[in-house]
């Protein structure tokens, strides 16, 4: 089975800025927005526009070439200035997201061995591409295995959003759930609604049926029962 899922990418660096899809605006609008100063970036973390730690991990990392591009340094030394206080400002908009103060150190330090505001800037942009395809490797890792793991289990139940919109790729539990389809595998998924903020029942119900993968929202309440009940 073609699953298609990047249509558009939940993000992307355009060469001068981050796109991204605005999740909090999902279901019921599909928008993809610019991010193109460190305020931005830091209001879309902020504010959950973008979330999953593999996702703001990525978008963290191209945050710090937008900071540089920014600040327009005339020399490495304000360029690695423009760093630190990006590095700390954007590592700061989600301090539970490891990912995101893992990525935004990870630029800095590659960063470091500049000679150049140009090398600077290339030596950032480089590493946050790394992060990005990275975590787009690993998700796919996980389908693969996942896929031959579960095989023989058709009905799988996820929680929150681990999928598309959380990651850089096809997602980690979600992605499992990609993975199997991609194999021809029968595969369908219950998501718990995931309270308050409906990650389930808005974010993962929307992706899932995106790609054509059957999908039905339940109340977290009746997790459990569903499990008990050996259908999963």
């Amino acid at each position: 089975m073609t699953v298609c899922i990047d249509d558009p990418p939940t993000l992307r660096w355009t060469g001068t800025q981050v796109d991204i899809i605005d999740q909090t605006l999902l279901p019921g609008e599909l928008k993809v927005v610019g991010l193109c100063s460190v305020d931005d970036v830091i209001d879309a973390i902020s504010r959950l526009a973008i979330r999953g730690a593999p996702a703001i991990g990525a978008c963290g990392a191209y945050g710090l070439v937008v900071a540089l591009d920014e600040a327009a340094a005339d020399t490495v030394t304000d360029a690695h200035q423009a760093l630190d206080r990006a590095v700390n400002r954007i590592g700061n908009a989600r301090p539970t997201a490891v990912n995101l103060s893992h990525a935004v150190n990870r630029v800095r330090d590659r960063a470091a061995a500049g000679a150049t505001v140009a090398e600077v800037r290339a030596l950032a942009l480089a590493e946050a591409d790394a992060v990005y395809h990275e975590d787009r490797a690993a998700c796919d890792a996980i389908g693969r295995h996942g896929a031959r793991e579960l095989a023989a289990h058709r009905t799988l139940m996820t929680h929150c959003n681990a999928g598309r919109l959380a990651t850089t790729g096809i997602g980690t539990a979600l992605g499992v759930v990609y993975g199997k389809a991609r194999e021809g595998q029968e595969v369908e998924v219950f998501a718990p609604e995931t309270r308050p903020l409906l990650q389930g029942a808005r974010l993962t119900a929307w992706e899932l049926a995106a790609a054509g993968i059957p999908v039905t929202v339940i109340p977290d309440s009746s997790a459990c029962g569903l499990l008990a009940s050996g259908r999963i």
